[in-house]
């Protein structure tokens, strides 16, 4: 069952700039979609919405089979998890979870009984005579997921809700996020410019960019094979190698050697490989790089090469002889990605 349905909407500001750009979403019931892009990208735009915040210049918002425009955010049974947690500051915890529920005149066995139930599955339960100046920023964040909880909503909004934490518990958050989706089995949108979270969270990835869509596809789907030279090097880290190159009938010249590759295109092109799909060799003869700065990463050291004109960077396993000077680069012709270099799209 489909819980929202966004169909071309856009949106225009009263100074004509376009912040949105006739974007259709579907997010299925007990769905992570995870909103990404640089950003200005419209992605926070979109997500306000859906809340209500942002009025919608043309198409349609449809929650749970319901077209919601015109609604008011407190009529349209959502969630909103914000960057900054929006907590009151004069509020204990349990009143900050039960403030929401206490303007819909929820009666107060029910609103004592859902502020303990989300209390006990955020483990913020010995914290509830507290106010959230006296907590960490990881426990503010349960707060503000726990008043979304209790609200019991047809969806989940976050708004890049753990760019304020520091990295490790940001890694740890966003697992617990996952988790707690997941057993709520609620549909959710999660808005970031991190494509690391969105890889790691997500269960679709929307790719936005310039108010419009790149690409939609699952994280499998948006990494091993990208739309746009835009999704390329946006999704991935290290990001694609993206080289200009030329297709002609001897065959692929990139960086002033020409390769054997099967294509019925002709023309300038732009060439992609994965720097874990390429790999360093003794053997020079082919297409021959120049080793520049290495750097280690524990496991795996990324190793940053010169190809005529162009950089490029392969990943290697830490294990392998440290590689200098110039070296031969392999790879399987079908881990290689032609885009067209006027549209970037794939061939």
């Amino acid at each position: 069952m489909t819980t929202l349905r966004i169909k071309n909407a856009r949106k225009v500001y009263p100074n004509g700039a376009e912040a949105v750009k006739g974007v259709s979403v579907d997010v299925e019931e007990g769905e992570l979609v995870v909103f990404v892009g640089p950003s200005g990208c419209g992605k926070s735009t979109l997500l306000r919405m859906v809340a209500g915040l942002e009025s919608v210049t043309e198409g349609e918002i449809e929650l749970a089979g319901r077209v919601v425009n015109d609604l008011e955010p407190a009529d349209r049974n959502i969630a909103m998890v914000f960057q900054n947690y929006a907590l009151y500051p004069h509020m204990s915890v349990r009143k900050n979870l039960a403030y929401g529920l206490k303007n819909r005149k929820t009666p107060n066995a029910e609103i004592n009984s859902r502020v303990d139930d989300a209390a006990k599955l955020l483990q913020i339960s010995e914290f509830l005579d507290r106010k959230p100046s006296q907590l960490s920023g990881g426990q503010r964040q349960r707060v503000a997921m726990g008043r979304a909880i209790v609200r019991k909503p047809a969806i989940f909004l976050f708004d890049e809700p753990l760019s304020n934490l520091d990295a490790k518990l940001r890694n740890q958050m966003r697992l617990e996020i996952k988790k707690l989706q997941q057993s709520l089995d609620t549909a959710a949108i999660y808005v970031t410019h991190d494509q690391v979270e969105a890889m790691t969270m997500a269960d679709k990835i929307v790719v936005l960019n310039d108010g419009q869509v790149e690409q939609i596809g699952t994280p499998a789907e948006v990494y091993g094979s990208p739309a746009t030279t835009f999704v390329a090097s946006f999704i991935g880290a290290p990001p694609m190698n993206l080289i200009p190159g030329d297709l002609s009938e001897n065959g692929l010249n990139i960086g002033g050697t020409v390769l054997d590759h099967t294509a019925d295109h002709r023309g300038p092109v732009t060439f992609g490989l994965r720097p874990e799909r390429a790999r360093l060799t003794s053997d020079a003869n082919g297409i021959a790089v120049d080793i520049g700065v290495v750097e280690e990463l524990g496991a795996i050291r990324l190793v940053h090469c010169q190809l005529g004109d162009h950089e490029l960077t392969v990943t290697q396993d830490s294990e392998e002889p440290l590689p200098s000077g110039r070296m031969g680069l392999e790879y399987a012709e079908r881990d290689a990605m032609l885009f067209d270099r006027d549209t970037g799209h794939r061939l």
